[in-house]
């Protein structure tokens, strides 16, 4: 990629270390990220047990990390592009390894939903540092999409990684180990960063932006943690709509700030490259219909067929080698083709795959009923996941790397709880009233858990079709973006402002 006077210095790797190995050291990083934000699921009942909590507090378990993970996340990539990558992904590891330490220790819930929101922060620190450093190791084009082609297929499988080693523990070690794993591995991180990672920072930082980013972060975090509760408190009441109005105030005023500040957090340039742009608004839909699936999923295999915990944790091991085979297809696919052709195909397997799911009967088999969608699902899952991944560091200069790692992992935050809490909504909607006419009968109560699942799954799938038509006519048609790195014919700036106008 052709470099500005005032992009980004790159070092050499530390120690002589190959490419390689700093992509093995970013991605084992953005596992632990992931698969911490599913590792609690199916170990809270073993949470509840052990601290005494209430139903409703054990949600913040899950809430506190991925409202923190993704409120922070833009805020942690202007941290790195202004006071070094390698120093904020550092400082990321060793706060999530504590916060670790103390979620294991916690003797109360109150104490372990407070360590969830640090482990979340530290989190926030960890992703943007770590893609920024991918994409300057890596130069734009085949290279760099083989490369976010690993990031992005982790990425999904993670998060199903998760939901089965969580399982695994609980259920072995005991709860407390899903957190004090994470310890040895992150303060060992911390120590071996230097030896292996390219320090790197935007050269002309200017004066931070303090204001910009307090009022972002805010905006995000209310945005988040709003989305998260509307499903249980309501979208009709006071504090919903209240919440909302306050975030839309909030992101209004940052704009503003952004305008006029000499060095914004958010650079506004950034939002003229069209593919990135569409990039980041397809993550919101996609990650919004695929939050919704894996939450569903998991429901309904253990309210309609079944399952227990564990076995349904097991039942996702297809779908996260699909998700690996699907983002090997799409790494390759990108260097041939645009963007565009390659996510229409992954979200068109993922709409099949969520349809087949809407009509699996709760008496089915998992063989004949929900083998074949997972693999659909997993296939367009690792397509769309890399495909995206790529798509939004397109003409993305070095020196707003940080930027852009922290603009595409928010929206995927963001767009995974919105999802969830728009399906949820449809979903449980009439749910209590259904539930009182079972009178207790359990094969009523099985069929009012079917109808909402299968409520969820359609409202998925019409979610993944929004994302469709958004890229089928948003999305840049042209492969040369995605194929090659503009530097290979001097091309950088006619590329950019090429994709900028389209």
């Amino acid at each position: 990629m052709a470099a500005s006077d005032a992009t980004t210095a790159r070092s050499a790797p530390g120690a002589g270390l190959s490419p390689g190995l700093i992509l093995a050291f970013v991605c084992m990083g953005q596992f632990m990220v992931f698969t911490d934000v599913s590792i609690v699921n199916l170990a809270l009942p073993s949470i509840q047990e052990g601290l005494g909590m209430s139903e409703v507090s054990l949600n913040y378990i899950v809430t506190a990390y991925a409202t923190v993970l993704g409120g922070f996340l833009l805020l942690g990539g202007r941290l790195a592009d202004t006071f070094g990558r390698r120093r904020l992904i550092q400082v990321g590891f060793v706060i999530f390894a504590l916060a670790s330490l103390t979620s294991g220790l916690a003797d109360s819930g109150t104490m372990l939903i407070a360590s969830r929101a640090v482990q979340g922060f530290g989190a926030a620190l960890i992703t943007p540092a770590a893609l920024a450093i991918l994409t300057n190791t890596f130069a734009e084009g085949p290279e760099r999409n083989k490369a976010l082609g690993v990031w992005g297929s982790l990425s999904g499988i993670a998060s199903i990684v998760g939901v089965i080693l969580g399982g695994v523990l609980a259920d072995t070690w005991g709860w407390e180990w899903i957190f004090w794993i994470n310890v040895p591995i992150g303060l060992t991180a911390a120590v071996l960063a230097p030896r292996i990672l390219p320090e790197s920072k935007a050269e002309d930082r200017g004066k931070f932006d303090t204001v910009g980013a307090v009022t972002l972060t805010a905006g995000l975090l209310l945005l988040i943690f709003t989305l998260g509760e509307a499903t249980t408190v309501g979208w009709d009441t006071f504090r919903t709509i209240g919440s909302l109005v306050g975030v839309v105030a909030l992101l209004t005023a940052f704009v503003v700030i952004e305008a006029k500040v000499a060095s914004p957090m958010m650079p506004l340039r950034i939002f003229r490259l069209k593919t990135m742009r569409v990039a980041n608004i397809s993550a919101v839909l996609v990650f919004g219909t695929f939050g919704s699936l894996f939450f569903f999923a998991s429901l309904f295999m253990q309210q309609a067929f079944g399952y227990s915990p564990l076995k349904a944790g097991f039942a996702y091991v297809p779908l996260a080698f699909s998700v690996a085979a699907g983002a090997g297809i799409a790494s390759a696919m990108v260097t041939k083709m645009a963007a565009r052709p390659v996510v229409m195909m992954g979200l068109t397997l993922t709409v099949a795959g969520l349809l087949l799911m809407w009509r699996a009967p709760a008496d089915g088999s998992y063989a004949v009923d929900l083998l074949a969608p997972f693999i659909l699902l997993g296939l367009g899952c690792g397509m769309v996941f890399v495909t995206l991944q790529i798509a939004a560091f397109v003409g993305v200069t070095d020196e707003d790397a940080g930027v852009g790692a922290g603009l595409i992992n928010t929206s995927q935050e963001a767009g995974g709880a919105l999802g969830l809490a728009v399906v949820a909504t449809i979903a449980y909607s009439g749910m209590s009233s259904e539930m009182a006419a079972t009178g207790g009968n359990p094969d009523l109560i099985t069929e009012v858990h079917e109808a909402a699942n299968h409520d969820a799954f359609l409202s998925g799938a019409l979610l993944g079709t929004v994302a469709l038509l958004v890229v089928t006519f948003m999305m840049p048609r042209g492969k040369q973006s995605m194929s090659s790195g503009p530097a290979e014919a001097g091309e950088g700036p006619a590329l950019v402002k090429a994709d900028a106008e389209k």
